[in-house]
């Protein structure tokens, strides 16, 4: 999952850390469906940026559950996996979507 990641511009995410999620915008809406349909259960989860539409780096969240409810709107459980650095930054169907490369912490003793 490294090429076409669905991005959800909004908040900061940090790997480990729950980050619940109402998604209510028809474009995050399909977004989180596809995510749920092709079986990836990730995107991406990356602050605004004014002159780029969303920031160079970012974190992978990972879906642990999802309620939907009767209106569209939608509930998401979901929780830090990754930090990322986005390569190259593009849309699909109204919402962002990167090529990214993931960064490599240094494991602590």
């Amino acid at each position: 999952l490294n090429k076409n990641v669905p991005i959800f511009v909004c908040t900061m995410a940090y790997p480990t850390v729950p980050c619940p999620l109402h998604i209510f915008e028809p474009c995050y809406r399909l977004m989180i469906r596809r995510c749920m349909e092709t079986g990836t259960k990730q995107f991406g989860m990356c602050i605004s940026d004014p002159v780029k539409g969303f920031a160079d780096y970012g974190c992978i969240l990972e879906i642990r559950n999802v309620e939907f409810f009767a209106d569209g709107r939608s509930v998401v459980d979901s929780i830090g996996k990754r930090r990322f650095k986005v390569i190259h930054h593009s849309q699909r169907d109204g919402y962002n979507t990167a090529d990214i490369e993931y960064i490599e912490d240094q494991k602590v003793n």
